[in-house]
């Protein structure tokens, strides 16, 4: 092989290197095989998953967490299309993600070959973009492109498919690849004559609201929010994925709104006069009946993403650009004012509405979470897989720092926590991390402990353990007459099956285990799987029943 001449392996991992890759997540099989070879002499880290799926949410958090993009990498066919999931959950909450996947040779294709799969059309829906390379020349140019897609705009997952025959294929490669996207063009700055009507409204509202999304934390916009929220003395409230995007202790905090949200953050959107949306989409989670949401309210829209403005609802200002630059262009035209009114409104909701629960002494899930915040005091990174148990860490851990909250939120992926931990750790080494799951959700992607163990990551599994798929039980007690089909579990015991991956095992079961057994485990060097046996029925309270108005909360 001539000195200029690189194999297609060799280019994908000095075209990663080059965009700064220093960890993949994978597992190897036999399409795969020419650039698991080239891994072995490459620089690049590879952490083997025990599951592909594990593979793509391990990356999944680790851009979360880093703001740096996550790669996940398998063979053909069922190791293709075990990305799925992971690929989805990323394209759902604007995660930058590049999987790739190996796939048969192009003499191949198209005639049902072993391990054959369309993992471009299978994904096209779920990605910002896709590639079948089909000559090794393409492929450092194809790896420039992904990265560029992935990361800029509104970010996404990018899927490159590479042919056997593509991968063990030679070509020059000098590693000076240009990007020429014309198509490709995402706007970053406000429309100036947007920004100034926008500082218009806000001045001339008496009752402005902050609603936050994911677009603040993505954007790195949580200085500007702030500063934004105080100058306006106008409370926030948040969703999911905008947890930590502002302090989640500040006195104009409102925390979370929405189906499971605060009932001041609910009422504080049925009764502002101007909404200002910050990197939101107006999921469903978070509006309720539409007709209703914001009603009395002028609304601006900030975005990059166009598609999203007025999908859902009306928009009296939108604003297409980075939330970072357009918060900055708004402050300039802004003048500080106080609204001591609407503050003082906020605060009584505050007080007669607090968000507490009673626990008899008993070993409550709201407490369990509680305790995990007052050790850490938010200095944590807190992953979490799906159902009341995420609803809970929304609501009762107070998330003070951006890219503190590793969670589905879009796609509402059971089995995302502990691989999104693992990834976490991995791109936060000598931090605590917490994956804090459900008794269901946990066992889906149970068999990542072992990738834990294996690379010594000394992640925290705090299980809320009722015996119940809990938000399925919910439901079916609220909305289906207590008729309880199929939600019950028959449960392992976690702590043998922990100690059998070579993780350490703790049972709690009383209140007064609680403090000693979260201090043992961050205390420790080794994963630690910690299976909190709590109240059975309890409920995620407040609760927006479906298709009902923010303001028509259970609990």
């Amino acid at each position: 092989m001539c000195a200029n001449k690189l194999s297609g392996a060799q280019i994908l991992l000095k075209s990663l290197q080059a965009e700064g890759v220093d960890t993949i997540f994978g597992y190897p099989g036999g399409q795969a095989l020419p650039i698991y070879d080239a891994l072995y002499d490459s620089d690049i880290r590879h952490i083997l998953t025990r599951h592909e799926q594990g593979a793509a949410h391990a990356a999944d958090g680790y851009a979360r967490a880093t703001g740096k993009p996550g790669v996940c990498l398998a063979t053909s066919g069922p190791g293709a299309t075990n990305l799925v999931t992971g690929i989805a959950n990323a394209y759902m909450d604007s995660v930058p993600l590049v999987a790739v996947t190996g796939q048969v040779s192009q003499s191949l294709l198209g005639r049902d070959s072993f391990q054959e799969a369309d993992i471009t059309g299978i994904t096209m829906p779920i990605t910002k973009h896709n590639y079948l390379v089909k000559d090794t020349s393409e492929l450092a140019q194809i790896v420039k492109e992904a990265f560029h897609i992935a990361t800029t705009g509104r970010p996404g997952p990018v899927l490159i498919d590479i042919p056997r025959d593509v991968s063990a294929g030679t070509a020059d490669y000098n590693g000076r690849e240009e990007m020429n996207l014309p198509g490709y063009q995402p706007v970053l700055d406000g429309d100036p004559r947007q920004v100034l009507k926008a500082a218009e409204a806000i001045a001339g509202s008496e009752r402005p609201l902050i609603y936050a999304g994911g677009g603040v934390v993505i954007s790195g916009a949580h200085d500007e929010l702030l500063r934004l929220a105080e100058m306006l003395m106008a409370p926030v409230c948040a969703t999911l994925m905008g947890l930590g995007g502002f302090p989640g202790n500040h006195p104009l905090s409102l925390g979370m709104l929405g189906m499971h949200g605060t009932k001041y953050a609910n009422f504080a959107v049925c009764d502002c006069d101007l909404l200002i949306a910050v990197g939101a989409r107006f999921d469903d989670r978070v509006t309720g009946k539409l007709e209703t949401f914001a009603s009395m309210a002028k609304i601006i829209h900030i975005d990059i993403d166009p598609a999203e403005i007025g999908k859902n609802v009306r928009v009296d200002i939108p604003i297409v650009g980075d939330v970072k630059r357009v918060l900055n262009q708004l402050l300039e035209a802004l003048q500080p004012r106080l609204g001591e009114a609407w503050r003082d409104k906020i605060l009584a909701w505050k007080k007669e509405y607090p968000m507490s629960h009673c626990d008899h002494g008993k070993l409550k899930p709201q407490t369990v979470i509680s305790e995990i915040y007052n050790l850490t005091r938010g200095d944590a990174r807190i992953a979490t897989d799906v159902g009341q148990h995420q609803m809970w860490t929304a609501q009762y851990y107070s998330f003070t720092k951006p890219r503190s909250l590793i969670s589905s939120g879009g796609l509402g992926a059971m089995g995302y926590g502990l691989p999104a931990a693992i990834g976490v750790q991995v791109g936060c080494p000598g931090e605590t991390v917490f994956d804090i799951a459900g008794d269901g959700s946990i066992q889906m992607n149970i068999q990542e402990l072992c990738t834990a163990v294996n690379y010594e990551l000394p992640i925290n599994v705090a299980i809320i353990n009722n015996g119940y798929l809990g938000m399925v039980r919910q439901w079916q007690e609220l909305f289906y007459n207590r008729r309880y089909s199929h939600s019950e579990l028959l449960n392992p015991d976690f702590v043998k099956l922990a100690e059998a991956y070579g993780a350490e095992g703790i049972r709690v079961t009383k209140k007064s285990e609680l403090v000693p057994a979260l201090e043992q485990a961050i205390r420790s060097s080794k994963p630690v799987m910690l299976d909190f046996v709590v109240d059975r029925e309890d409920n995620v309270m407040p609760m927006v029943p479906p298709g009902e108005s923010l303001d028509r909360m259970l609990g």
